[in-house]
């Protein structure tokens, strides 16, 4: 999640919701990648770890916690990304 994003998260709206699940989204493009959650393709590997995921951005953000970087903070809680 990007720091844009998470500022969403503040507002409590979620008008994105799967028709699969009851999850709701602030975001269309992550109710899109939810959508991928439920065909359980995982195609992005990371080479450091077991972990996978349907996203290759998510992939590129997995790999930071391998390193700690943290560069962006949330100005309305201690969240960083």
């Amino acid at each position: 999640m990007t720091l844009v994003e998470h500022m969403l998260t503040h507002n409590g709206e979620r008008p994105f919701s799967c028709d699969q699940c009851d999850a709701s989204f602030s975001q269309k493009m992550t109710l899109v990648e939810h959508m991928l959650t439920h065909n359980g393709e995982r195609p992005f590997s990371c080479d450091q770890c077991d972990a996978s995921f349907s996203q290759k951005m998510t992939l590129v953000e997995h790999m930071l916690t391998h390193n700690g970087e943290r560069p962006f903070s949330c100005d309305q809680c201690d969240a960083s990304f």
